[in-house]
Formats: C-alpha cells, sequence, structure tokens
C-alpha cells in the first residue's frame, strides 16, 4: 500500500510485521517515510552500506536506476544518496545550491525504503572530498563496516587522480557501472595496471541504458522543454514550484 504526500511523493505502508526492520524518518518537507534501519556494525556482523555520491543537479531516474541495480546485486541495505556541497572538479561550473538539490535529492528517493540521504557533504565547509564521507561513515558505523561507493565506469578511469586515493582504496570497495554497449577495454587494461590489491575492490556492474543527463535536463527547462519521464514526479514538481533551472 502508498500514501499519497505533497508535491507527489508516494510513500510505501509498511506491514506491522515488518515495522522492527524500519525508521520513521521525518523528511525536511514535514512528512515521516520509512526508512531501512541503518545500525552500528558490531563484530557478529557485517553491514553493507552503498554511497551513491554526486553533484545531483537534478538528479534523474538514470541515477535511481545505477543505485536500485547495485543494490540489488551487491546486497546493499541502505544506498545513502549524498549531494556534494562544493565539487572540486566543477570550481568552473555554476552548481545549483545545495539546499535545492539535497530538496530535490530527498523527493527522489522518499518512496524507495533502501534508499536514504545524508547531508554531510552539504554541511561541510570546503570542497566535498569522497575520502572525508568514506571515512565519517566507517568511523560512525564501526569498523566492520563494508562501504561500496557506486559511480560511472569513466570516473573509474580517473580514479587515480582522486584526493588521497591511497587511503580511500582501504575504507571501501568501488561498484563501476556501465552502460551495454560501452567500451570496456579501456578499462579493463586500467584497472590491470593497478595493484591487485586495489583491483580486486572494483566491481563492474552494467545496467540498463537511460540516455538521460542533468546537463541536458536543465538545457530542457532553459528552453521551456518538457523533462516528463526524465526524472520522478516531485521532483518535477519541485522544480517547476520552485522555478529552477530557468
Amino acid at each position: 500500500m502508498f500514501i499519497s504526500a505533497p508535491y507527489g511523493v508516494i510513500i510505501p505502508k509498511i506491514d506491522e510485521k515488518d515495522k522492527n526492520n524500519y525508521d520513521w524518518e521525518e523528511s525536511s518537507f514535514g512528512l515521516k517515510v520509512p526508512k531501512r534501519k541503518l545500525n552500528k556494525a558490531d563484530a557478529s556482523s557485517k553491514t553493507k552500506i552503498g554511497i551513491m555520491g554526486g553533484t545531483f543537479d537534478p538528479i534523474h531516474y538514470g541515477h535511481l536506476v545505477t543505485a536500485e541495480a547495485a543494490a540489488e546485486r551487491f546486497n546493499l541495505s541502505p544506498v545513502v544518496f549524498v549531494p556534494s556541497g562544493r565539487p572540486p572538479h566543477k570550481q568552473k561550473q555554476k552548481v545549483t545550491d545545495s539546499r535545492e538539490r539535497l530538496r530535490l535529492t530527498e523527493l527522489a528517493t522518499l518512496s524507495n525504503c533502501r534508499f536514504r540521504i545524508s547531508d554531510i557533504e552539504v554541511k561541510r565547509t570546503g570542497y566535498s572530498y569522497t575520502i572525508d564521507t568514506v571515512q565519517w561513515f566507517y568511523h560512525h558505523y564501526g569498523p566492520n563496516l563494508e562501504l561500496y561507493f557506486i559511480t560511472g565506469a569513466d570516473a573509474i578511469v580517473e580514479i587515480m587522480s582522486w584526493h588521497q586515493v591511497e587511503r580511500l582504496i582501504q575504507y571501501c570497495q568501488f561498484i563501476a557501472v556501465y552502460r551495454p554497449g560501452y567500451e570496456r577495454d579501456h578499462l579493463h587494461k586500467t584497472i590491470a595496471q593497478w595493484s591487485v590489491e586495489f583491483s580486486q575492490r572494483i566491481h563492474l556492474i552494467e545496467v540498463p541504458a537511460l540516455a538521460i543527463s542533468s546537463t541536458d535536463i536543465r538545457e530542457r527547462l532553459q528552453k521551456g522543454r518538457s523533462i516528463k519521464y526524465l526524472v520522478p514526479e516531485p521532483v518535477e514538481h519541485y522544480i517547476r514550484a520552485q522555478q529552477l533551472y530557468r
């Protein structure tokens, strides 16, 4: 069953027998929504968490399909979406206010109990580096935590240039996502050049081809074109209501 909410958000209704497996999280829109519990890992169990970082300017179905595919393949619960605050690789690019991007991400993920969001990068002063975010999760939820950072295959090729990458690989594994038809030879050759310890922590996964990009969505909005079926309806409603990307 589902409950309708503002901006067209559909909130799943949890069966009474399953309620102990969920937290009731209050969103910034005044809604209480069920989310899979995120407990500290202890010595007797492993907590597998996916981290989906990105600018999300705006978030779209491509992001959500990717997160769902990774969660299903690697049994991740939850997948935490972490909108970036000040991405260092986009210093010269205009980026929408982080609070608005956080709200859009929240609206896109409210209906999926396995998806959560974190505002740690939005609240952080200075640039948003993956190592800082990964360390925060590791120290907050315990050393027995298994972290999986979800990113695109193109980003993996450039990973050796990431900030403090040597420390980063000690804290998490990587899920490199690619679309059908993606030329994987260069990716495999690049990974083969890395150490065995590093290369074994890279997992490749193919997801359905969705030719959607945040850049295209922004351009469509600026030209007054439709973005229906490119983003979840609550995201579109909020963008229209707040007159974003005009």
